[in-house]
């Protein structure tokens, strides 16, 4: 019974630890950095974008208005994606990962991760 617990103390202490490490990651991404206009005239459905700016704004429940020095744009971010204890303002810069939602009628950009930017 003992040895049970311990090791399922230890296989969920493995399982947390592995989660932390992937949510640290800061090196290179396969997703290209583009600017808030050039995304506007050419999303494509489920691209995955990097945006280096600033959230300018919050604009009721999960939508923001995200800007850089080609525009502004309109984006969803949940409330967990916000890197924890650390306040972002409106005058801090910010790389969002973010991913485009198109249809027929609308397309939503939708932010999947927040770095703050030195």
């Amino acid at each position: 019974m003992k040895q049970a617990m311990i090791k399922g103390g230890l296989i969920a202490a493995l399982l947390t630890s592995g989660n932390a490490a992937v949510a640290q990651y800061v090196g290179p991404s396969g997703s290209p950095v583009t600017t808030a206009r050039q995304l506007v005239d050419s999303a494509r459905d489920k691209q995955y974008v990097r945006l280096q700016g600033r959230i300018v704004s919050h604009d009721g429940g999960e939508k923001y208005t995200f800007a850089d020095e080609s525009g502004r744009l309109s984006v969803e971010i949940s409330a967990h994606r916000f890197p924890a204890g650390q306040p972002i303002g409106a005058d801090r810069q910010v790389e969002i990962l973010v991913e485009v939602d198109k249809d027929l009628t609308k397309t939503e950009f939708e932010v999947e991760q927040i770095r703050l930017l030195p």
